[in-house]
């Protein structure tokens, strides 16, 4: 019996941003999980939005960061509805920010594997041997063209606003309602 979605790329190898090296345990498991919702989802690569639901549902570092529980119930519920059907007009298409040229048929968009990389650049910077969940968060923040930061504007959080909340360390305090 043939498969319902056909194998994608992560099931024939890794490329650069799929390797786990640079990539604490946690986020290695939020990768897995985005590739089994990109698969589930039938869509034709992971994406930003995969990688934002994935964190949010996975990671409580990434939660803290987030201006209240209303906030963060909003942009949930703006990804289930995503998932379920709502964002079908993505479905299929390949997420291009401009960052990387398309490759037909990989594994990761454009805007994801630059996230990734981003996302442990921001770790070595630090010193530190493995990205975070809040660098990739910090990643996806900072390129406005990518999905995930049309999902969080959708859901009404602004994506510089998050990304100075991160970068001032307010995942340290909690992320409290006016906390940073």
């Amino acid at each position: 019996m043939q498969p319902r979605i056909p194998l994608q790329a992560v099931d024939r190898g890794l490329n650069r941003a799929e390797s786990d090296a640079g990539l604490s345990a946690e986020l290695a498991s939020v990768v897995a999980g985005a590739r089994r919702r990109a698969v589930r989802d039938g869509d034709r690569q992971i994406d930003t939005a995969h990688l934002l639901h994935t964190l949010l549902e996975s990671d409580p570092d990434v939660r803290a960061v987030f201006e209240g529980g209303a906030q963060l119930a909003r942009l949930l519920g703006y990804l289930v509805q995503r998932s379920i059907g709502y964002g079908l007009r993505w479905q299929g298409t390949v997420e291009d920010s401009g960052a990387l040229p398309v490759v037909a048929g990989g594994s990761w968009s454009p805007a994801a594997a630059t996230a990734m990389d981003a996302a442990r650049e921001r770790a070595r910077l630090r010193g530190e041997p493995q990205a975070r969940g809040l660098d990739l968060l910090a990643a996806l923040a900072a390129d406005p063209e990518c999905r995930a930061v049309e999902v969080l504007g959708r859901a009404g959080v602004d994506a510089g606003r998050l990304l100075l909340r991160i970068e001032s360390g307010c995942e340290r305090v909690g992320g409290g309602e006016g906390g940073c």
